[in-house]
């Protein structure tokens, strides 16, 4: 199966000079391609002058995660996609157990690597650790990563498993049933966009796998700092638009009345800690959700019509809140799953 590694690249200069040759070095079986999201730094002069024979994909302005793989992978020909961080290391042998199994498990849509620290190698890394989930109120969490837990990698998740979601960092796609689903939605812009597309897979009988074997190394934060409003604002807001898309009707009012106040829980959360920009962040997602929900009701309808696994075999039942703050369980392991 041919492959082409998009790196998606917004004024990375550092990170491509930093992550770039190792991609290069230890990707034989595949294109690498850069696909740079309007760039105003040094981004393509580097690429011109170090990496003259990496294929690079010009975009005019800054299109967002979502829409600015669609466009790539629109540009791409090949049979399996992997949508790469700019800000991630791989090793050699990388790549061949997602290959393999990909080759050897037609019904699978996508699968990710094991996600590690590249600042702390020991420990998983946030954005994916080693396969996603959704809990019950709609939180997704990670093999490795429960809420701000990030728990240090010694082997315990070393599995195959089926997964509610691939991580965005490293996810590795077949490209004809990306571009069926309708590929990452735009309107997210960033954020959650990749956990929307896969519940869309799940929901229509694909599979998604994390392999363990396989692993890289993430930086992480790469674009917006961990305390950024606007990263707040867009996990918030999109949070409530994955939702609102995959839930069946009845279930999503139900999980609103907890969301409203959980989601106030946080607002004034982040209030009590001095946070202002933080918690108005939260509250003007849950403004903007209200105002744009009405244009994702075709989408919604569209979804529930061409779901043939239930939502409930998709989402954990675990509370994930109860289980951290009441419960104390800090991870994966002890959920009650």
């Amino acid at each position: 199966m041919s492959l082409s590694i998009i790196i998606l690249n917004w004024n990375g200069e550092e990170m491509l000079r930093r992550f770039l040759p190792s991609v290069i070095e230890h990707s034989p079986e595949a294109e690498v391609v850069v696909a740079d999201n309007g760039s105003t730094d040094g981004s393509l002069k580097l690429l011109a002058e170090q990496f003259p024979d990496v294929r690079t994909i010009l975009f005019d302005h800054n299109y967002g995660f979502a829409e600015g793989y669609n466009k790539a992978i629109a540009q791409v020909e090949c049979d399996l996609c992997l949508l790469l961080n700019s800000d991630v290391r791989v090793e050699e042998g990388w790549l061949r157990p997602m290959l393999d199994y990909m080759d050897g498990h037609p019904e699978v849509a996508c699968c990710q690597p094991k996600i590690r620290s590249e600042q702390e190698p020991d420990m998983l890394e946030y954005a994916g650790a080693c396969g996603g989930y959704i809990g019950k109120m709609g939180f997704p969490f990670c093999r490795g990563r429960i809420l701000g837990t990030v728990e240090r990698d010694e082997g315990q998740y070393d599995t195959i498993a089926s997964v509610a979601w691939a991580t965005g960092a490293a996810l590795l796609i077949r490209r004809k049933l990306y571009l069926e689903a309708g590929g990452l939605d735009a309107r997210f812009f960033a954020h959650q966009e990749e956990i929307d597309l896969c519940w869309r897979l799940r929901s229509r009988g694909y599979g998604i796998v994390c392999i363990p074997e396989s692993v890289v190394y993430h930086v992480g934060g790469g674009t917006l700092p961990k305390e950024s409003p606007r990263k707040a604002y867009l996990n918030f807001r999109n949070n409530l638009f994955l939702l609102y898309k995959n839930m069946p009707k009845e279930r999503f009012s139900s999980v609103m009345r907890w969301r409203r106040l959980l989601d106030a829980a946080a607002a004034l959360h982040f209030l009590a800690g001095g946070h202002l920009a933080a918690c108005m962040a939260v509250v003007k997602a849950h403004h903007d959700f209200r105002k744009m929900r009405k244009d994702f009701k075709e989408d919604r309808d569209k979804n529930a019509a061409l779901a043939v696994v239930p939502y409930d075999q998709i989402l954990s039942p675990t509370n994930l809140l109860w289980e951290y703050y009441g419960k104390r369980h800090f991870t994966f392991k002890d959920l009650e799953m």
